[in-house]
C-alpha cells in the first residue's frame, strides 16, 4: 500500500502546485508544457520504453487524441481548481470513471447488475450535491463553474482511451506515454507560444522551476500507480478504490483545512456519497 500512498500524495500534490501558482500569478501553459517534457525525459531514463511504430491505425488515432486531449484536460484541471477549488476539482477528476462505465455498458454493451446500477446512480446523485451551489447568476460568471464538468468529461474519455489501447495489448502502458508525452509537450509549447506571441504572457523563469516541480510529481503519480498494480497484481481493486478514496479524501482535507475553500453541506455529503459509489463499484468490479 506504500506506493498507493505515495501516488495519492503526489496527486494530490500537482493539484496543490497548480492553485498555488495561480496564485502567484505564473503560466498555467509555460508549467504544463515544462511539465510534459519533464515527465517524457524521465519516463526515458527510467523505464527505458522501446520506440514502437508499428502498431494498428486504431492504436495511432487513439495516440493522436491522446497527445491533443492530456495538455487541454490538464489546462481546464488547473482553470477549475482556480475558481473552484482542489475540493471539487478532484471529485470531479475521480468521479469521471463513471463516463468509462456508461461508455461500457452503452457502446460495449456490458451486463452489468444491480449494485453497479446503484453505484451509477449515487455517483450521479454525488456530483450533483458536490457541484451544488445556491443560483447566483454573479457568482457562476466570476467562477466559471463550466471547468468542473469539462474536468469530468475529460478525463473520463481519456480514461475510455486508455483502457481501449490496453485491451488491445499492442503496446505496454510506458512505452504508450513515452509516444503520448513528447506529442503533449509539442502541442503545450504551442499554445504557451500563442500567448506569449501575442502579448497575454511574458517568459519567466520561475514557470520552468514550477514546471520541473509539476513533471516530477505527475510521473510519479504515475509511476507510484504502475508499481501499486504490479505489487498488487491480484487485487487490483484494491489499488483502483484506495487511489480513488485516498485522492478525493486528501484533496478535500487539503482544500478545506489549508486553502479554506468554502464548502456547503449539500457539498459535504455530495463528497461522502462520492466515496459510496466508489465503494460500491469497486465491489462489483471485484465480484467480477
Amino acid at each position: 500500500m506504500l506506493f498507493v500512498i505515495l501516488s495519492v500524495l503526489c496527486s494530490v500534490s500537482v493539484g496543490i502546485l497548480l492553485k498555488l501558482a495561480k496564485k502567484k500569478h505564473y503560466s498555467f501553459y509555460q508549467i504544463i508544457s515544462i511539465n510534459y517534457c519533464i515527465a517524457w525525459f524521465l519516463t526515458k531514463i527510467i523505464y527505458q520504453p522501446e520506440l514502437k511504430t508499428d502498431v494498428s491505425s486504431t492504436t495511432k488515432y487513439i495516440i493522436i487524441g491522446l497527445i491533443f486531449l492530456l495538455p487541454v484536460i490538464f489546462v481546464f484541471q488547473a482553470k477549475a481548481i482556480k475558481y473552484s477549488g482542489i475540493v471539487k476539482t478532484d471529485i470531479a477528476q475521480r468521479m469521471s470513471l463513471f463516463i468509462s462505465i456508461l461508455f461500457s455498458f452503452f457502446i460495449v454493451h456490458e451486463q452489468f447488475n444491480q449494485f453497479k446500477w446503484i453505484g451509477i446512480f449515487i455517483a450521479f446523485l454525488a456530483i450533483f450535491l458536490t457541484f451544488y451551489r445556491k443560483n447566483d447568476a454573479e457568482y457562476a460568471k466570476k467562477n466559471k463553474w463550466y471547468f468542473l464538468p469539462l474536468v469530468l468529461l475529460g478525463f473520463g474519455i481519456i480514461d475510455i482511451l486508455f483502457k481501449n489501447v490496453a485491451s488491445l495489448k499492442e503496446i505496454q502502458f510506458t512505452e504508450l506515454l513515452f509516444l503520448v508525452f513528447p506529442g503533449a509537450g509539442l502541442v503545450s509549447l504551442f499554445i504557451s507560444g500563442y500567448y506569449l506571441l501575442k502579448g497575454k504572457e511574458k517568459f519567466n523563469k520561475t514557470n520552468v522551476l514550477w514546471g520541473l516541480g509539476v513533471g516530477l510529481l505527475n510521473f510519479g503519480n504515475i509511476s507510484f500507480y504502475i508499481k501499486a498494480h504490479q505489487v498488487l497484481s491480484n487485487n487490483p481493486s484494491t489499488v483502483f478504490a484506495s487511489m480513488n478514496m485516498g485522492v478525493i479524501t486528501l484533496g478535500s482535507l487539503v482544500g478545506i483545512l489549508i486553502f479554506k475553500e468554502k464548502v456547503n453541506r449539500w457539498n459535504y455529503i455530495g463528497l461522502f456519497l462520492s466515496l459510496v459509489a466508489i465503494a460500491i463499484i469497486t465491489y462489483t468490479q471485484m465480484q467480477n
